[in-house]
């Protein structure tokens, strides 16, 4: 057995002979020898008898039988072993340029976490665990030693309590010990570096190291210990390939519901999620974990704000921190702890940004312990800064209630001190609400050169239980095809005027048969806006070929609350903003003005 997930009475469980021994392939896909076995209740007895005849260890209740298919899973940001490994002897805390931007390897300064100010108010994750999913941690190291949460680590690869990672030659298992480090390194040992939430406590879950991922080991993953793990931090998913589209199957999407649910006293699990290294030629809204409501989705920045060649844009990603940066600079990685007792100046990708947030929500939680999942993401929105950040394609725009954001960076970089600040006096959330505004489910034909455009008319349910006044996510559920699934964009549009881009074109993607079925593409860009009125959907091909398709299905779903006294300050503020920022263009005409009369006047004369 490698492990359980419990759901109320029923306890789904993994019975394994030999991890990398008996998996078969089909025309279908890649079964493993995992094998969930559920059973009625009141089988106990039977349950033990069942596994004993069958040469397995141990059984729980459960109530039926299946073959757990395998599936990739990637671990992002990995580099070879050329790239990434050097050996430190001196500590890295001033290399470490995320914490504290002061210009080091050409980086921007004052482009950082803004850690200080937390730090100087006292925050430093004390009594806050972070859960690392990846291939292990090496808690043996002297700089996460004294942090580790052993009670909260497991191994559920080789199913046992000690997930410290396999070796290899290249030092592939690596991944995870580098995400340890970033978020609970210790301070002032004279080792490394500093975690962003130094006194933080961190477990390690290794559930990466197997030939195949299965819906049982990432449920078990996400689902292990969550009142004793308040963040979970994911640096991995489905293939960045630019060409897969794949999300959580059936037991992980109830673990993650179970999670923010019940999780931590009934504040909700926190997961955080590594957005993509896919670059231009893929879009994170393809994978169904970033792309997760119950998740907080970060991409990242590099040290002079520019995004990073490997980001991924979607209209789901919530905010961004930080990765190595473009030059070879050897010093614009991120430093951290790296396996065997070792230091690493290159660490790398949206797996470096990842851990660095859930660092950054420890503080927060230190600075209120009764912050739930969704009072998270708001603070997230509300002090995440534009600061430097900028990219030549996406541009900085304000959504209908004056946020600002970017669909490569979100709401813009964590601000450690800001939030911090705001979560001390936070008041949780109000109720969140779930509204189905409109579902069209006609074909509708669409060819490159002529885009489809669709509208549903909306009143958010209201006059309902469940009406839905101020946004936080809004779902485009979508079934769609075509000759070219690579070169299909979708884009969508609030009624007060907010364009998300829900699908961007992937030019690796040839499928011209699955599609997307019942796809929940997500945006965030709405977030706090009155969803009332008309949305529009666009669909349409881009690209050389001439392409043909249809779309089957679009139902608008919305999720927010029915009040948030919050947004009402904000949108006085923007309207205030905007009334000085035109008396200021009036003023600023007028001067110039004055200016051309004046050189006209000494042309003159």
């Amino acid at each position: 057995m490698i492990g359980s997930l419990r759901y109320g009475t029923a306890v789904v469980l993994i019975l394994l002979k030999s991890l990398f021994l008996a998996t078969h392939a089909t025309e279908d896909g890649i079964f493993t020898n995992h094998l969930l076995v559920q059973l009625h209740e009141g089988a106990h007895d039977e349950a033990h008898q069942l596994a004993t005849e069958h040469g397995f260890h141990s059984a729980r209740k459960v109530k039926n039988v299946l073959d757990q298919e395998g599936f990739g899973r990637q671990k992002r940001g990995y580099r070879s072993i050329d790239e990434i490994y050097i050996k430190m002897t001196d500590p890295l805390f001033s290399k470490q340029w995320y914490l504290i931007n002061t210009g080091q390897a050409d980086g921007t300064p004052g482009l950082d976490l803004n850690v200080a100010e937390a730090w100087g108010l006292g925050y430093t994750g004390r009594g806050i665990t972070i859960a690392i999913m990846d291939d292990g941690i090496d808690y043996l190291h002297p700089d996460l030693a004294s942090n580790y949460n052993a009670e909260a680590s497991f191994d559920f690869s080789s199913n046992d309590p000690y997930p410290y990672p396999r070796y290899t030659d290249d030092w592939f298992n690596s991944h995870g010990t580098r995400c340890a480090g970033e978020v609970s390194a210790a301070a002032n040992n004279n080792i490394c570096g500093v975690g962003v939430a130094y006194n933080s406590k961190v477990a390690g879950i290794r559930m990466l190291d197997q030939p195949f991922m299965t819906d049982i080991i990432e449920a078990s993953s996400i689902s292990h210990m969550p009142q004793v793990i308040d963040i979970y931090s994911a640096s991995w998913g489905p293939t960045d390939d630019g060409k897969t589209v794949d999300g959580p199957r059936e037991l992980t999407l109830q673990a993650m519901a179970d999670g923010v649910n019940k999780g931590r006293g009934g504040k909700g699990s926190i997961y955080v999620w590594a957005s993509g290294d896919g670059g231009s030629y893929d879009d994170c809204n393809c994978d169904g974990y970033a792309s997760s409501m119950w998740t907080i989705s970060i991409n990242s920045a590099i040290n002079d704000g520019r995004t990073a060649l490997y980001d991924e844009s979607c209209s789901s990603t919530l905010a961004s921190t930080f990765s190595n940066g473009r030059k070879r600079n050897p010093e614009a990685g991120v430093a951290t702890t790296d396996l065997y007792g070792n230091c690493t100046l290159r660490h790398s990708g949206t797996s470096a940004a990842a851990p660095e947030a859930a660092g950054v929500f420890a503080l927060a939680l230190e600075a209120n312990p009764n912050l739930t999942w969704r009072d998270m993401q708001h603070l997230s929105v509300l002090t995440s800064k534009r600061n430097q950040l900028h990219d030549e394609v996406h541009q900085w725009r304000r959504n209908g209630v004056g946020l600002e954001f970017n669909h490569l960076f979100g709401y813009g970089v964590l601000d450690a001190g800001g939030m911090v600040k705001m979560a001390k006096e936070w008041k949780t959330v109000p109720e969140r609400f779930h509204c189905m505004a409109g579902s069209l489910q006609d074909v509708h034909k669409i060819q490159s050169g002529d885009k489809l455009i669709l509208t549903i008319s909306t009143d958010s349910c209201q006059g309902k239980d469940n009406f839905v006044r101020y946004l936080e996510h809004v779902q485009a559920v979508v079934t769609v095809n075509g000759s070219r699934r690579g070169d299909l964009n979708i884009n969508m549009t609030s009624p007060m005027g907010t364009k998300s881009i829900l699908l961007s074109c992937r030019p690796r993607d040839d499928d011209a048969k699955v599609g997307f079925d019942k796809w929940p593409f997500m945006t965030t860009h709405t977030w706090g806006e009155d969803p009332r009125g008309t949305w529009v959907l666009e669909v349409g091909f881009q690209g050389d070929e001439p392409q043909k398709g249809a779309l089957k299905e679009w139902t608008l779903m919305l999720h927010g609350t029915q009040s948030a006294p919050y947004i009402d300050q904000i949108v006085r503020d923007y309207q205030s903003k905007l009334a000085m920022s035109k008396k200021e263009e009036l003023e600023e005409e007028l001067d110039e003005a004055v200016e051309r009369s004046l050189k006209s006047l000494l042309s003159k004369n």
